[in-house]
């Protein structure tokens, strides 16, 4: 018997389909958004259908956003957990970067954030429940050559907060994961010697996995985790607390 339905975002890969790998776990039914088609069919094809749907969509086009929440509410009646893990990067320094990579990182990490939100708070408000965790990142304290993603990351934590006000009394949990450095996709495309250098600035003298956010995500969704709304925890191996070389 399905436990709940749970749509993850940017579940393809990395930290969103560690999320998906967890919940499935736990007998959560997934919901699995994502833009890459391929990356769909692989947790269709790991997970089974019983298990996961997929869907292809643009979180940051606000008309297939919603009719994404229609087809859910049409044919599932409810959602009880939104995970906002989808984002991007366009890493620069202010001076050389572009009004574009500006807009298009707020447009998917932020936009497309709330965009989620506002679509699953119309059904948790009625059904009177619901949990949303938004996958913010350490960055939203400031990183170099990321004032577009900082930015977006701060947005998030901030949206998180509001979130949690306008939300508590329709009993609808928001909350926020902050992750560190962590080994994903993306980390692994870094320069060896980049790399090394951002693990020794960390507390711990390691990068973390994956699976730590999920664990993470998973205790905050919990039916049995009460009481924490508006919370941000880090995941980040101690940086957040400004240990650094």
């Amino acid at each position: 018997m399905i436990k709940r339905i749970a749509l993850v975002t940017g579940a393809a890969k990395g930290i969103g389909k560690s999320i998906v790998s967890k919940l499935i776990s736990e007998n959560y039914f997934i919901i699995a958004v994502d833009v890459d088609s391929q990356g769909g069919k692989k947790l269709i094809s790991e997970f089974g259908k019983e298990k996961l749907q997929f869907a292809k969509a643009d979180i940051s086009k606000e008309k297939i956003v919603v009719k994404l929440f229609e087809k859910i509410q049409d044919k599932y009646k409810r959602l009880d957990i939104l995970i906002n893990n989808a984002g991007i990067i366009r890493d620069n320094m202010i001076w050389n970067m572009s009004v574009d990579d500006f807009d298009s990182v707020i447009n998917v990490n932020l936009r497309g954030t709330w965009l989620m939100c506002r679509e699953a708070a119309k059904i948790m408000r009625v059904q009177k429940n619901g949990h949303i965790v938004n996958v913010a990142s350490r960055a939203w304290l400031g990183n170099k050559g990321q004032s577009n993603y900082s930015s977006s990351k701060a947005g998030i934590v901030a949206l998180t907060r509001v979130l949690a006000l306008e939300l508590g009394k329709y009993n609808v949990y928001v909350n926020a994961v902050a992750p560190g450095l962590i080994d994903t996709p993306l980390t692994q495309k870094l320069e060896p010697e980049i790399l090394k250098k951002l693990i020794e600035a960390q507390p711990t003298k390691t990068i973390g996995k994956p699976e730590s956010v999920a664990n993470a995500v998973a205790f905050l969704v919990a039916e049995q985790t009460h009481f924490i709304t508006g919370q941000t925890i880090y995941v980040d191996g101690g940086k957040s607390i400004g240990a650094g070389i």
